[in-house]
């Protein structure tokens, strides 16, 4: 295999969440909080607004929520996603399955929460991940600071071009640059114009569907 270590993000490259979930949730915050501005946000849009500057700045800077409003945001979210599960993006199952056979390191460096992601692997069938790096990590330690790459990295002995980290999102990119990792920007979730642009333009791979990642993984090696 070209990877020895599978670093995966969670909603959008795994699973099929921000459309079925995550914007549903938002949407219905803002009925109940700020019902003004619940027809600014079309589902594009705020992919967009997810990608950059992110789902904390959207909150804080733009929505206008105080340090307490995002605690109770946080929350509504959280009890939102406790009730609805995503579903798997075909043909990752088999992927994970045969990535894990040949010998490969399979772990989730995401802005879920681990218990969530947990749920969704076991919910989905898919192996259970070597290591998690969710939001329940410090702040400061989250996607797009390089700490869940370094930390696999010192764990299993491994050098940066040894890991793939695939991710949706511009921190995702941000991490892997920082940490020296090939990143490929998973691109079967969503077809945003500016978001493939970026991506096509600065990402060692953009993959517009899964059958991509497999071709990637799995090619044989040049010697």
């Amino acid at each position: 295999m070209k990877y020895r270590c599978l670093v995966l993000d969670h909603d959008d490259t795994v699973v099929n969440s921000t459309a079925t979930i995550h914007y549903p949730a938002f949407l219905a915050y803002l009925r109940q909080h700020r019902p003004a501005l619940c027809d600014g946000y079309t589902l594009e849009s705020y992919f967009e607004k997810n990608f950059h500057p992110g789902i904390v700045a959207l909150l804080r800077d733009e929505v206008g929520l105080s340090a307490s409003e995002m605690k109770e945001e946080e929350a509504f979210w959280a009890e939102y996603v406790r009730h609805h599960v995503p579903v798997v993006y075909p043909g990752l199952r088999e992927l994970m399955v045969r990535f894990r056979a040949e010998g490969g390191i399979i772990a989730v460096n995401s802005h879920s929460y681990s218990t969530y992601i947990r749920r969704d692997y076991e919910q989905n069938g898919l192996p259970m991940p070597d290591r998690i790096y969710g939001w329940d990590l410090q702040p400061h330690l989250r996607k797009p600071h390089p700490y869940a790459l370094t930390c696999l990295m010192e764990e299993y002995g491994l050098s940066p071009n040894e890991l793939l980290m695939v991710d949706d999102s511009k921190p995702g990119f941000d991490c892997a640059r920082a940490a020296g990792v090939d990143f490929a920007a998973a691109g079967w979730a969503f077809d945003i114009p500016s978001i493939r642009t970026f991506m096509q333009a600065r990402c060692d791979y953009y993959l517009p569907t899964v059958d991509a990642l497999e071709t990637l993984l799995f090619s044989p090696t040049e010697p």
